[in-house]
């Protein structure tokens, strides 16, 4: 069956067409109030890898200033971070040569809003419901923009949404009490919602947002002429009860575009053991291969090929204030492609299994610690990063010692080893020795926490915890913003359990294994198909 096209548009002359079965229909991109205001609060975006919307700003790029005025009304924008403002993640600190990490949220969401994004998406049930955030990944471009890596968050992930207000008519979405699945985040006022749920999680501050709907996708994947995807087997995405995304391939390579560019963006059933985690594998390997795309097909020269390309890209995305014209997107642009493609490095967060969820473990800590020292996760970095100028990303000055309120957990406990007795107190007593006259020991249950940390509650007492730290001789990188305390608090963890003196502990810089690392310039990747969803072709003549 032929490629559909966008808006009844026939496909460029010269595109590479699919060597695979595609669904039929056109798609118009969904539609929303100009760049000039707010868009409507259904915003929807699709339920794909938002990862596409990062390298098609590399595409768009090239399209320099066509059509500007008409481009800036295709743009719609929303707020960015609509959480408590006490609960911002701090900004990253600049590095020895003045320049900053950039910090990029893509988001995409199973919604249906409209006709075209119901027909592309199905579930009919679901059409005109909340959205639903079912794509989150974070890319973080180095600050000397060597190198970038880019985190996706499977949507089934158990986590603490925060609280948010919605820009358009003031709703208040209190915290949630127990944990949620982060895909609700988008439903409670907006990808600002969002954005607050990953700084919260990952205290890296957010600089940016994107966000994109199911007929975009077909229309800039149309544009672009194509992506080429690899699987080790026929596959074809459908159970016996009707859900899949539908996609077909031969084994083998194939440029897909258009729906079928859809449909492998929403696999699940048929690529690996059948879970997100899969489908996340899918979607970086889609990126990856239009990266290379994008850098070095020759059509993208043409004057026409990139009109078109920026037509969809303005039409399909939704961001945030910060790039909300095109002169905002072509400094972007710039920006992203100082990074080779060999330096882009794709993984997922680690994880476990909770049920039939699952949540983030220890390695996902450390990979976030990673990203906010600006490490490397390929490992290329030539050598350790200069250390940052001290604190420069507090706002709030710490109070007085003698005013300031502590408390001291004990957190000693191993899985082989009780708590040391009395470290609470031993510590309690080195802060009150330094002035800190309203430390307390907590009373509660000496706990097993391996590493000392001190929390605080909201940014305000951002200061007020780096004192307590620098008072300890406790590392700033072991300071965390936690809403499970009321208040500054020291625990004391299984790396200090004697001595009067903290002893810095030797941090691994490795990215942890788990994180399942994936480079984009591997031209080699190639899904593994579930031998359930396999196909063999029909005899001659049947």
């Amino acid at each position: 069956m032929a490629q559909s096209s966008v808006r009844g548009e026939a496909p460029a002359a010269g595109d590479t067409t699919s060597t695979a079965p595609e669904a039929s229909g056109a798609a118009e991109p969904a539609g929303g109030r100009s760049g000039a205001g707010r868009s409507p609060r259904r915003r929807r975006v699709l339920r794909w890898s938002a990862t596409v919307l990062a390298v098609v700003i590399l595409g768009t790029a090239g399209a320099g200033y066509l059509y500007y005025e008409h481009l800036n009304d295709n743009i719609k924008s929303d707020e960015l971070y609509i959480g408590d403002a006490k609960e911002r993640a701090a900004a990253a600190p600049a590095n020895a040569e003045g320049q900053t990490p950039l910090n990029i949220l893509l988001i995409g969401s199973d919604a249906r809003n409209t006709e075209a994004n119901q027909k592309l998406g199905g579930a009919r049930e679901t059409f005109g419901g909340p959205p639903l955030a079912d794509v989150q990944m974070l890319l973080h471009v180095s600050a000397d923009r060597s190198n970038m890596s880019v985190i996706s968050m499977p949507r089934d992930t158990l986590l603490q949404i925060p609280k948010c207000t919605d820009p358009d008519d003031g709703t208040v979405y209190q915290a949630s009490q127990g944990r949620m699945m982060t895909n609700e985040s988008l439903s409670r006022g907006g990808p600002g919602c969002t954005v607050a749920t990953w700084e919260k999680l990952t205290d890296i501050r957010i600089d940016h947002f994107m966000m994109i709907d199911f007929a975009g996708v077909v229309s800039m994947a149309d544009a672009i002429g194509g992506v080429p995807v690899c699987v080790d087997a026929n596959v074809y995405s459908h159970t016996s009860s009707g859900h899949g995304s539908g996609l077909r391939l031969e084994k083998g390579t194939t440029y897909i575009k258009g729906e079928q560019a859809l449909q492998w963006l929403r696999t699940r059933y048929g690529f690996e053991d059948g879970s997100d985690l899969g489908r996340a594998k899918a979607q970086h390997m889609y990126m990856n291969s239009m990266v290379r795309e994008l850098r070095a097909n020759a059509k993208l020269s043409s004057p026409n090929k990139l009109r078109k390309l920026a037509e969809a890209a303005t039409r399909a995305i939704t961001v945030d204030d910060g790039l909300d014209s095109i002169k905002k997107m072509y400094d972007l642009a710039g920006e992203l492609q100082k990074v080779p493609t060999d330096r882009i490095t794709m993984t997922t967060m680690p994880n476990r299994y909770v049920g039939e969820r699952v949540e983030p473990t220890k390695d996902a800590e450390r990979l976030f610690r990673l990203v906010r020292e600006d490490i490397a996760l390929d490992g290329k970095d030539t050598g350790k990063k200069p250390a940052p100028s001290p604190s420069p990303t507090v706002t709030d000055p710490a109070a007085d010692p003698a005013d300031l309120a502590v408390q001291v957990h004990n957190g000693t406990g191993t899985d082989t080893l009780a708590p040391a007795r009395g470290r609470a107190t031993d510590v309690t007593g080195l802060l009150t020795a330094k002035g800190f006259a309203k430390a307390v020991t907590d009373p509660s249950a000496a706990t097993a926490e391996p590493a000392t940390e001190v929390s605080y509650p909201s940014a305000d007492l951002r200061g007020d915890a780096l004192a307590v730290a620098r008072a300890l001789g406790i590392p700033e990188s072991a300071v965390r913003r936690s809403t499970e305390v009321s208040g500054v608090t020291v625990v004391v963890g299984a790396d200090w359990r004697e001595n009067a003196a903290y002893k810095v502990p030797e941090e691994s810089d490795e990215v942890p294994e788990s994180a399942d690392l994936m480079n984009a310039s591997d031209t080699g990747q190639c899904m593994h198909v579930d031998p359930s969803f396999t196909w063999t072709e029909e005899p001659d003549g049947s």
